[in-house]
């Protein structure tokens, strides 16, 4: 794994505004060196005031961007649950990225594995690379159970590949709460050019020291991100990287 680079902030509000500028930043290299920019968007209320301060900024090149998404909920894109709708709203609404660079996980499919299987088809074909695809960025969050994307701890197995995107059964001790998602896996995460962990708050202190500073005999799921081309970076309010390096 490349080494880890850590980017602090004081507060949630001001992590928002450093993910933002981190992402502009990201693309407009990337634009620079090959002509576009490809993005996997994270779900999440972190995430998302990451997105509403990027839809603000007048110095971003919308028209080469490209947009995908690291895993999305088995529901419609205008269901609450929706990692589309979330960033629809809060971004793609609101600046002129072409309609056809925005490719979304049709998570509502009944047939989550030939769902699975097209958006592996579209990421391939979009991205075109010997090997795996190659994405600029992708975000990611941690759960405090150091799950990242759609990846459990139940679930590493299927997500070490071969197959680029996979279903998964998030489960719950009320097997009615038990939800099925799409995700991306490690094949496509740890190949892409820069992987950005954004994280916020106390409660997220004790994962963030396990996943980033902890040898675990049985890695996180989140641990197992190993960007091998490129870099990989923890953006985190005070709260959050409060263990980082407490011994």
């Amino acid at each position: 794994m490349n080494a880890l680079f850590i980017q602090k902030a004081k507060s949630k509000a001001a992590l928002a505004d450093l993910a933002a500028q981190f992402i502009a930043e990201t693309a407009a290299a990337a634009i620079a060196d090959r002509g576009r920019f490809s993005v996997a968007l994270a779900g999440g209320s972190t995430p998302r005031e990451a997105y509403v301060r990027l839809a603000k900024r007048s110095d971003v090149d919308w028209s080469r961007w490209h947009v995908f998404f690291g895993d999305e909920r088995c529901v419609p894109p205008e269901h609450a649950d929706s990692n589309f709708r979330m960033a629809h709203e809060a971004l793609l609404a609101h600046v002129p990225i072409p309609a056809t660079h925005v490719h979304r996980i049709e998570g509502e499919r009944e047939d989550r594995q030939a769902a699975a299987l097209d958006y592996e088809t579209c990421l391939r074909g979009v991205l075109t690379n010997p090997g795996d695809p190659v994405l600029d960025l992708v975000l990611l969050g941690i759960g405090e159970d150091g799950h990242t994307a759609s990846i459990f701890p139940d679930c590493v197995e299927v997500a070490e590949g071969p197959d680029l995107v996979v279903p998964v059964l998030k489960a719950a001790r009320d097997r009615s709460a038990e939800q099925w998602r799409l995700t991306l896996t490690y094949p496509v995460l740890n190949a892409a050019r820069c992987v950005a962990f954004l994280t916020a708050g106390a409660g997220k202190a004790p994962i963030v020291k396990r996943v980033f500073a902890v040898q675990e005999t049985v890695p996180l799921p989140a641990a197992r991100v190993k960007p091998t081309r490129g870099d990989l970076v923890l953006l985190a309010d005070h709260a959050a990287s409060a263990l980082l390096f407490d011994s």
